[in-house]
């Protein structure tokens, strides 16, 4: 067999060679995974099933792909219901093989690292070090934006220069007050900031500025807005000439896109009406009208036995049919 390979100089999209070999993957599935990975990222919020549509799969072939993308840890699917009741799905699309937990990583912004070798393993010969990192497994340390890295350092600058810089006198160095940790959706909102460079590299932020746009973000997560929901109000239909400033542009968006606060439950209203005095005999004495009456409870017990009942005391019942058969009583 002859081959003639010219490799082209742009607009292609690379594909791993276990990718194109791979035995449980139809063709469907392969070119469906290609195209998803060579669309720009303003057109990556629409389902699944409409790229496919696109490529002209009829319904049965794209669930045969979807079925195979689905089995090989390619695709993972989670089903959510909002705060309306309205369930939505999120769809994420990988060109390698990710576990539950590292889907779930790439989707909630954290990067899954790849454990870091020598150089290359000897029961895979490769000619050379990959040139760009492989989707969903990108190491961060090893990009270079020009600007801040995209994980905050653990502690504060002041607070390392202070340790390791030594005291020019002998007395005791005085102890530095640490920070108060941030609430749970604002470190949240944090890490979903810094990973929206993954998603549109316009969105880089830096360190100070995702912190800045932190608290904004985190008043989304307390009205009852998921982090996907988030995520996809602040990347979708994002500008067709770029983004100039990122912070501006979702400084912006989270404040214009804000949603309403959820009503608050409404408190119950005690069972019954008022206290009201009754009107029976006796000493005067209270009780929870429920209705319109106006005695309480055994006081109406007392009312009806008194109505029934005959002067003189109970009679049998032979002598109170007697009775009612020759009209005197009713």
């Amino acid at each position: 067999m002859l081959r003639h390979v010219i490799s082209p100089v742009r607009s292609f999209t690379k594909a791993s060679n276990e990718l194109v070999r791979h035995r449980h993957l139809n063709s469907d599935a392969k070119v469906l995974l290609l195209y998803i990975q060579g669309l720009p990222a303003s057109e990556c919020d629409k389902p699944l099933g409409e790229h496919a549509a696109e490529l002209g799969l009829l319904p049965r072939e794209y669930q045969r792909a979807k079925k195979g993308l689905a089995a090989s840890g390619l695709l993972h699917e989670w089903k959510t219901q909002g705060r309306r009741g309205r369930w939505s799905t999120d769809q994420l699309l990988s060109n390698v093989t990710l576990t539950r937990e590292e889907a779930a990583a790439v989707r909630n912004g954290v990067p899954v690292e790849e454990p870091e070798t020598d150089g290359p393993s000897g029961a895979n010969p490769t000619v050379g070090p990959p040139t760009s990192p492989a989707l969903g497994r990108s190491n961060p340390k090893d990009e270079d934006w020009g600007k801040t890295p995209s994980h905050p350092p653990t502690e504060e600058p002041a607070a390392e220069a202070s340790a390791v810089e030594e005291p020019a006198t002998e007395e005791p160095a005085a102890e530095v007050p640490t920070a108060e940790a941030p609430a749970p959706e604002v470190a949240t909102a944090e890490r979903l900031l810094l990973s929206l460079r993954h998603q549109s590299r316009d969105l880089l932020l830096g360190v100070r500025e995702a912190r800045g746009l932190a608290e904004a973000a985190a008043e989304w997560l307390r009205r009852g807005v998921s982090v996907a929901e988030l995520r996809h109000a602040l990347t979708s239909h994002l500008p067709v000439d770029g983004v100039r400033s990122a912070v501006g542009f979702l400084r912006h968006r989270l404040t214009v896109k804000l949603p309403e606060r959820p009503p608050e439950p409404a408190v119950a209203a005690p069972a019954g009406g008022g206290i009201v005095i009754c009107e029976g005999p006796g000493r005067e004495h209270t009780f929870r009208q429920v209705a319109d009456e106006t005695r309480c409870g055994p006081c109406r017990r007392e009312r009806a036995r008194t109505r029934t009942e005959p002067v003189g005391g109970p009679v049998s019942w032979r002598d109170h049919f007697d009775k009612v058969a020759q009209g005197l009583i009713t």
